[in-house]
């Protein structure tokens, strides 16, 4: 059975059977979506009928590696386990491989954070010899100097750059727009991207207006900023988990570690709530223990 098949009569089942509201139909197939993305963006040739529990994993590790929360992870993996339950119940598939799939869990994860020094040796890992090479310096300077999600990164605007006046626009979730502060540095590598790169690339009309395009002069995907980081890292000894998201959580780790107001801090960063934003006052837990050691009477 073809994916597209399967998908669309799931669809149908959602709609007729459970009577499901058309927002929650669009999540139930967004997720399985996704899991036929992640099969062919990886070149594995399974059907629907074909995956295992072993698959599944597989593609529960990338999309924590992708970025995405425990809560957003959980919602998808419900919405496989759905689209298998319907399979079993159609007679379509004998055995369930989500049935020992488990979800993850939801309590507060302090983030991966890489030490100023290991951002700059994964900058300078970079071959500035290839064609992308300034792109993609340009790309990561931009995501620790702004502490950008990589949605933002990918759908940066030339029109909302506003370099005088030290600040770039960006669109976040619920197509919120806010300012954000942006560093000399970042400024000057995108600068030279444009100027040098940038503008011997045909662009696609679609594409115009957005910063950072691939060969082809189309928006780059949030997958292939991933692959991007990947490959870097695996150029270096680092040994953290590094994804997108990382270079995020090191911007407002850095700066609270700085002093940064938690206010100010959880503006750049588009937080709804500064509970959220809270979660980067973990600080470094040996510089906290070294200095109760040394100044606590009691020590």
């Amino acid at each position: 059975m073809e994916w597209k098949d399967a998908i669309k009569d799931f669809q149908y089942y959602l709609k007729l059977e459970k009577s499901l509201a058309e927002n929650s139909i669009v999540s139930y197939i967004n997720d399985v979506n996704k899991l036929a993305h992640f099969l062919e963006y990886f070149k594995h040739d399974l059907s629907p009928e074909n995956i295992e529990l072993k698959h599944l994993k597989q593609f529960i590790e990338w999309i924590n590696e992708l970025g995405m929360s425990s809560g957003t992870q959980a919602r998808v993996i419900s919405g496989i386990k759905a689209f298998y339950k319907y399979l079993v119940m159609e007679d379509i598939i004998k055995n369930n491989p989500t049935s020992l799939l488990e979800s993850p869990k939801l309590g507060r994860k302090l983030p991966e954070v890489l030490s100023i020094e290991e951002i700059d040796t994964l900058l300078q890992a970079i071959d500035l010899s290839k064609p992308e090479g300034q792109r993609n310096k340009a790309m990561l300077e931009t995501l620790y100097s702004c502490g950008l999600r990589v949605s933002e990164l990918t759908g940066l605007k030339i029109t909302n750059l506003f370099f005088n006046q030290g600040f770039i626009k960006v669109t976040g979730k619920g197509d919120k727009e806010r300012l954000v502060p942006v560093s000399p540095k970042a400024i000057k590598e995108i600068n030279i991207y444009l100027n040098e790169y940038r503008n011997h690339l045909e662009v696609h009309k679609d594409s115009e207006n957005i910063v950072f395009l691939n060969r082809r002069g189309k928006k780059l995907t949030r997958v292939m900023i991933f692959t991007i980081i990947r490959e870097l890292a695996k150029k270096t000894d680092i040994k953290k988990n590094i994804s997108p998201h990382t270079f995020r959580h090191s911007f407002a780790t850095h700066l609270i570690d700085g002093g940064a107001d938690l206010r100010a801090v959880q503006e750049m960063l588009g937080h709804e709530s500064i509970t959220t934003t809270e979660i980067y006052t973990h600080l470094d837990r040996e510089y906290l223990r070294d200095t109760i050691i040394q100044f606590h009477p009691r020590s």
